[in-house]
């Protein structure tokens, strides 16, 4: 019975993608070292994968474009050497075409145009003799035929002895396993980065034909260890029980209790399960709105005298706090998983302009809710654009100032406190501050008078929306759009955005992010009737306002904090709220931080900490700039969220 594509096409893109991210690595690493036997290895593994995928899926077309792909990379594979540019373009093109495929695959049974055009490059590229396969064909179990075995039984991992050397792997799917044929085929090419796949069982076509989760056994010839041959196979998914009897010898025939797992697979057993985000995005909204009960709960039941109550009170407001840090978890990802998407859009932008890169990426463990790492993946692609076009020099340019001729482009990200920094870093030219001051007076954006522009300054000018030095619009850049785009959008999740730049050293803009969106902790504030929400990550501190600490300056108010002295700002006439009649003693101060800026504002009362969920709104025309979405606190008022770092 064939697999139903529409049930599995969401994961078979999803897994496409990890191969197509592999391939345009191992590309890049082949077109930085121009020799690299692991690197075309590796492509042709991944191709390899998506060709077996593409044909358990029933995409005839992208299965046959991928076993042409695969059938000159095996050429390329035999003869060796170097590859010139000319190879290399071809080789890009042809992943860009089998990505096109994959976006099309259910919707077409035929080879697209882009298939064609880019098996032809490439066949022009190894020359006249390139192999060329048509037509049908049947995926290739591996090399060395399988032993077949007299049973597996059904759930159970047992096998009866292979003949031959190596060791034997036994693997159980998880219960839940979707898509189990393509699970298996992946188990092999992930042991075939660190061995040789000598034997499968039942054979390698009859597991890509289940419909239902397996247990099969594998003859695996390796020098690896036990530890990292489980960690292969897992890294296939859905694996629940995998044991490695390191001896090579199957024990005789008779189930491996179900009860009673070796030590090594009861150890490393990991259950996983994919989740659509927009279950965890529902998920999310539910505990957001627990979270609001529960404060309103906790503030009609206080001081209740009833002591069950208030014990059961607190109990349930334990509960909706672990449910929401679990959720919390759950969400977060890897930056790595979108940072690896942009090597490749690096290389084409620096080749489009004849300029050379060398890009490299910190961070990618650091961990950032999943619906806010995708948000955020669009302002990067623009900065990092920016900085090709603009920041970094030509190669003759660089050599002149005494530079290397391949510029830096790094993009970081690190941890601090509850916030994630993402830094787009380059050792180019920097930013012309006289140009820009220059555009900015003839735009209106600066005062007539204004004789230089500190960092903040500067921003602020280049995030114009339209502002450009430019003279001429590239494929690039040159509209204005980019770094308007980029603060718009980081400002809109909560988040800021600070810049370092240097003549001749370069620029750094950094992108300051909270962990998550959903659910902050805030600084509850009072300003005249109403109430505002402070996120604690620009918070650096609160103090009691007094004539000692507050001074003027140029008719000026600032703070004297210890051995600072910082701009004072007054919550009211940030809100655009007529000023009090007449000053309170009971007035405080909040000091807020943005990198190694700070300020005071003074509010007319603080009201305490809470946890606040984020409600995104769009403002009112003529509304102030600041603030970045709304809540509902726990006595059922609204309160406007504030973006403390815009005011620095």
């Amino acid at each position: 019975m064939p697999l139903d594509p529409a049930r599995y096409a969401e994961l078979f893109r999803s897994e496409s993608q990890d191969q197509l991210e592999s391939i345009n690595r191992a590309l890049l690493a082949l077109e930085t070292e121009r020799e690299s036997p692991a690197a075309v290895a590796e492509v042709f593994r991944a191709v390899h994968t998506m060709k077996g995928m593409s044909a358990t899926m029933g995409y005839q077309a992208l299965a046959e474009y991928a076993h042409e792909f695969e059938s000159l990379l095996d050429r390329m594979r035999g003869a060796g050497g170097t590859v010139d540019q000319g190879v290399m373009d071809a080789l890009f093109g042809a992943a860009d075409a089998l990505e096109e495929g994959v976006g099309q695959a259910s919707e077409t049974a035929v080879r697209s145009a882009a298939m064609g055009a880019a098996l032809d490059r490439l066949t022009a590229a190894f020359g006249p003799a390139a192999i060329r396969i048509t037509g049908s064909f049947a995926i290739a179990d591996l090399e060395t035929p399988a032993v077949p075995l007299e049973a597996v039984v059904p759930g159970e991992v047992v096998v009866d002895p292979f003949d031959g050397p190596g060791v034997i792997i036994r693997i159980k799917q998880a219960a839940t396993t979707v898509l189990p044929g393509v699970r298996a085929f992946m188990v092999t090419q992930q042991l075939a980065k660190i061995g040789e796949v000598a034997a499968v069982s039942p054979t390698l076509d009859t597991l890509q034909a289940a419909e239902s989760p397996q247990a099969f056994a594998i003859r695996f010839v390796t020098n690896a260890t036990r530890e990292a041959i489980e960690s292969a196979v897992r890294a296939a998914g859905d694996i629940e029980q995998v044991s490695v009897d390191m001896l090579g010898r199957a024990r005789k025939r008779g189930p491996t209790p179900p009860d009673e797992p070796t030590a090594e697979s009861a150890s490393a057993r990991v259950r996983q399960v994919k989740i659509d985000l927009s279950r965890l995005d529902t998920m999310m909204n539910l505990v957001g709105e627990l979270v609001i009960a529960r404060g309103r709960l906790l503030q009609l039941t206080a001081g209740s005298g009833d002591p069950a109550l208030d014990e059961t009170m607190q109990q349930a407001a334990h509960l909706v706090g672990e449910l929401q840090r679990e959720i919390t978890a759950s969400r977060m990802t890897p930056v790595g998983q979108v940072f690896d998407r942009f090597p490749r859009m690096v290389r084409d932008a620096a080749r489009g302009l004849g300029k050379e890169v060398r890009f490299e990426v910190e961070g990618r463990d650091i961990e950032l809710d999943r619906s806010l790492l995708d948000e955020v993946s669009e302002p990067i692609v623009h900065l990092l654009r920016n900085a090709i076009d603009h920041g970094l020099e030509g190669p003759a340019e660089r050599t002149a100032a005494g530079k290397a001729a391949a510029g830096l482009l790094m993009l970081s990200a690190v941890r601090e406190r509850a916030a994630v920094l993402i830094r787009v870093s380059d050792d180019g030219r920097g930013i012309d501050r006289v140009r820009v001051l220059d555009k900015a007076r003839a735009g209106g954006l600066v005062e007539p008078g204004t004789r230089e522009l500190d960092d903040t300054d500067l921003l602020r000018c280049i995030a114009h929306p339209g502002f450009s030095t430019k003279d001429a619009v590239s494929g690039l850049s040159g509209r204005g759009v980019g770094v308007d785009a980029a603060v718009s959008k980081v400002r809109g999740l909560g988040g800021s955005v600070e810049l370092h730049t240097g003549v001749g050293a370069g620029t750094t803009i950094t992108l300051r992010l909270p962990l998550t969106v959903a659910i902050v902790r805030a600084l509850l504030a009072r300003a005249g009737g109403e109430h505002y929400a402070l996120p604690l990550t620009h918070v650096r501190e609160t103090l009691a306002w007094s004539p000692e600490s507050v001074r003027r300056v140029n008719g000026k108010e600032v703070l004297v904090l210890r051995d600072e002295v910082l701009p004072l700002m007054d919550l009211r006439t940030v809100v655009q709220m007529a000023p009090a009649t007449s000053v309170s003693m009971s007035r405080e101060i909040v000091v807020i931080e943005r990198g190694d800026r700070r300020g005071g504002l003074v509010v007319d009362e603080l009201l305490g900490q809470e946890e606040i969920v984020v409600k995104q709104f769009d403002a009112a025309n003529g509304a102030p700039p600041m603030f970045t979405g709304a809540t509902i606190l726990a006595d059922g008022a609204p309160a406007l969220i504030m973006d403390l770092g815009s005011l620095l």
